[in-house]
């Protein structure tokens, strides 16, 4: 990707692994001083989740379609499952004995509407966007009224 608008820094985080989770959002306007931060916190979910809605939220959150979008996540499993085209696959098969296909879903809605790109980045590395991610992510989670995943199924 060349020249993205917007640089997206996503983390998740889930106490249990299944358990109380939740996701940080930090979002850059390129060449603008325009950062956002967001945060939501679930009662019982898993990290995997929490990782893949933090991309969907952010996406859901720019107002125009179109917009050039670079991810910057630790997760390789919402990495990998879009750059080696994974899901894409999952789709074609209906998402058949799949996990979080519920979100998978979601995704390929927001993701269809941008051009966007994926970066990996090693978690707990002093990523400074990343870590403020992690911060958000593990606060969120530990908040009094949390939120239910309403497609979490054990």
């Amino acid at each position: 990707m060349i020249n993205p608008d917007v640089h997206v820094y996503t983390d998740g985080a889930a106490r249990g692994n299944p358990g109380p989770g939740g996701y940080g959002i930090v979002m850059e306007w390129v060449g603008k001083p325009y950062k956002k931060e967001f945060a939501k916190g679930f009662k019982h979910t898993t990290n995997n989740r929490m990782e893949l809605l933090a991309v969907i939220d952010a996406l859901k959150k720019l107002k125009k379609p179109g917009v050039s979008v670079l991810v910057f996540t630790d997760s390789k499993y919402v990495v990998d499952s879009v750059k080696k085209g994974w899901v894409f696959g999952w789709e074609k098969k209906s998402f058949k004995d799949r996990k979080n296909t519920d979100l998978w879903k979601d995704f390929l809605v927001e993701y269809r509407k941008h051009k966007v790109d994926f970066q990996w980045i090693r978690g707990h590395n002093n990523h400074v966007q990343n870590e403020r991610c992690d911060t958000l992510a593990v606060a969120a989670s530990k908040q009094k009224r949390l939120l239910v995943d309403e497609g979490f199924a054990e």
